[in-house]
C-alpha cells in the first residue's frame, strides 16, 4: 500500500532515483517566462514535453498555463528542430500576438544540439518576426539541474536579451523575487511600497497566475513585467536578488553586463531573513523603515512568543527546493523546532554546508541531502520518526503512512488551495507559516489526547 514497501535499512544508490524531490528545469522556465507580460513560453520539444510542462503548472496554480511547442516528430529528431521552430514563431506571433515569445529547451532538443540564438536569427532575418515583438532563449535540459534551475537560466535570459546601459542612473532598485507564488511577490511589492522605494520587479506572476474571475479569459492576464522596464533594468542603482540559486546568476549578470550593483540575500521567509531583508532595502535607498513593517514584525514576534511552548523541541523532516528550505530551516531554528532531515533534489554542496551551518544549535543529529529523494527522507523517518512533515504534495504519501501531521509548503502543491493567494515572505508570510504549523500540531494533539486530557483551551 503507497510507500508501505520502503525500508528502513539504507542501501547506496548511484544511478536510481525514487520519489524525486524536484522536478525537470522547463517548468521553472516556463514559469519565469510568465512572469513577463504578454509572453507566451514556448517548448522547443515534443508535444509531451509542453503537456507535461503545462499541466503540472495548471495543477499546481488553479490557472489554464498557455505554451507553445514546436511539436518535434522523428523527422525533427533526427534531422534538428530548425524549420519546426521557425514555423512556430510565425505561427505564435500570426496568431496569438504575443509581445515576447520564450523559448526553453528539453532533452530532445539538447541532445540533438539545436543552436537556438541562430535559429532565432534565421527567423527574424526572414521576417518571422514582427517589429516591436521579441524571441528569448533559455537552455533548459531536464536531465541536468531541477526547476529551480530552469526558473534561474530564464530569469538570467532576460537580462541578457533585453538589459542596457542606456541612459543615466535612476534612484530605482531592480528586485529578483526567485522562485516563489504570486501571493508571495505581491508581498514583496507591498513591503518595498511600505518603504517608498521604485522598484523593478522580475519576473512578476502576481495577477498572472492568481487572476480573479472575471467571467472572461484573457490569454494575457495584466500582470508580469513590461519589456519596456526589462529594458530600463541597467538604469537602477542596484539590484537585490532573493534565493542565491534561483536569483543569483541573473543579478550577477546584470552587474556585468550594465554595471548594476548586486546584493544577494536569502528569500526573506520566518523573522531573521525578512529583517536582513528589509535591513538591506533600508540602507540601499537610504530610506526609514514605517511603523507598518514594526507592526507586522511585532505580531510575528507575538504569536511565536506566545505559542512556544508548542514549537519547543517538536523534531521536523523538510524537502523541497534549496532556496526554500535554508530560510525555512532558519526559521523553525529561531522557534526552537529541531528540523532534522533536510532533502532538496536539486545538487549542490553550498546547500549541504548552509543548513549545516544553521543547523549548528540543534541538539540533536541532523542529515541533510542535496540531490537526495523523498525514498531516502522516508527511510530516515522510519529510523527515527519526526513530529512534522514540511513539503510539496508528494510527501502525503509518507504522511499517510507514516501518520505524521504535515504543512504543505513548495511546489508542487496539487491537492490544496491557499498558496497561490496566502504569502509565506515577509511578517505576514511567517504569521501565515506559524498558522499552519499550529494547526498541524494541535489538531494531531486533539486527535490523540485522551479523554481527561482533551482540552478546551489550548
Amino acid at each position: 500500500m503507497l510507500l508501505r514497501h520502503t525500508t528502513a535499512e539504507i542501501i547506496e544508490r548511484t544511478a536510481l532515483t525514487v520519489n524525486p524531490a524536484k522536478t525537470c528545469q522547463p517548468i521553472g522556465a516556463m514559469y519565469a517566462a510568465l512572469g513577463i507580460h504578454r509572453c507566451l513560453p514556448h517548448s522547443h520539444g515534443s508535444q509531451g514535453c509542453c503537456a507535461y510542462h503545462r499541466s503540472t503548472l495548471t495543477r499546481h496554480y488553479k490557472e489554464p498555463v498557455m505554451a507553445g511547442t514546436s511539436s518535434f516528430t522523428e523527422g525533427a529528431s533526427v534531422f534538428g528542430g530548425q524549420a519546426n521552430l521557425v514555423q512556430a514563431i510565425h505561427n505564435m506571433f500570426t496568431i496569438y500576438e504575443p509581445d515576447v515569445i520564450a523559448v526553453h529547451t528539453t532533452c530532445l532538443s539538447e541532445t540533438i544540439g539545436d543552436d537556438i540564438p541562430q535559429i532565432i536569427a534565421k527567423a527574424r532575418d526572414e521576417g518571422k518576426i514582427p517589429p516591436g515583438k521579441y524571441v528569448i532563449h533559455a537552455n533548459t535540459p531536464s536531465y541536468v539541474g531541477s526547476h529551480v534551475t530552469g526558473f534561474a537560466n530564464m530569469v538570467k535570459a532576460m537580462v541578457d536579451y533585453f538589459a542596457t546601459t542606456e541612459g543615466r542612473k535612476e534612484h530605482r532598485l531592480n528586485l529578483i523575487p526567485g522562485y516563489v507564488e504570486p501571493a508571495d511577490m505581491e508581498e514583496l511589492k507591498r513591503i518595498v511600497g511600505e518603504l517608498g522605494i521604485a522598484t523593478i520587479m522580475f519576473p512578476d506572476t502576481s495577477n498572472v497566475l492568481n487572476t480573479p474571475q472575471t467571467g472572461r479569459y484573457a490569454m494575457y492576464p495584466p500582470g508580469g513585467v513590461k519589456v519596456a522596464d526589462l529594458q530600463r533594468l541597467g538604469t537602477s542603482v542596484g539590484t537585490v536578488a532573493l534565493g542565491r540559486l534561483a536569483s543569483g546568476s541573473a543579478a550577477r549578470a546584470l552587474d556585468t553586463k550594465c554595471k548594476v550593483p548586486c546584493e544577494i540575500l536569502d528569500l526573506p521567509i520566518g523573522l531573521k531573513a525578512t529583517d536582513r531583508f528589509i535591513d538591506t532595502l533600508r540602507q540601499i535607498a537610504g530610506v526609514s523603515v514605517p511603523d507598518s513593517l514594526n507592526l507586522d514584525r511585532g505580531r510575528l514576534l507575538d504569536v511565536i512568543t506566545d505559542m512556544h511552548q508548542y514549537f519547543f523541541g517538536r523534531k521536523v523532516a523538510l524537502a523541497g527546493d534549496p532556496d526554500q528550505l535554508i530560510s525555512l530551516t532558519e526559521f523553525l531554528v529561531d522557534i526552537d523546532m529541531w528540523p532534522i532531515y533536510i532533502v532538496t533534489g536539486t545538487p549542490g554542496k553550498k546547500f549541504e554546508s548552509r543548513i549545516r551551518e544553521l543547523t549548528k544549535e540543534v541538539p540533536y543529529p541532523v542529515k541533510v541531502q542535496a540531490g537526495g529523494d523523498m525514498f531516502l527522507l522516508h527511510q530516515w523517518i522510519k529510523q527515527e520518526p519526526v513530529d512534522l512533515l514540511i513539503g510539496n504534495t508528494y510527501m502525503k504519501y509518507i504522511s499517510r503512512d507514516e501518520d505524521i501531521p504535515m504543512v504543505r509548503f513548495g511546489f508542487p502543491i496539487l491537492d490544496r488551495l491557499g498558496h497561490v493567494y496566502f504569502p509565506t515572505v515577509g511578517y505576514r508570510g511567517g504569521l501565515r507559516l506559524l498558522e499552519q504549523i499550529l494547526d498541524a500540531l494541535l489538531d494531531r494533539q486533539d486527535r490523540d489526547a485522551p479523554e481527561e486530557s482533551f482540552e478546551l483551551v489550548m
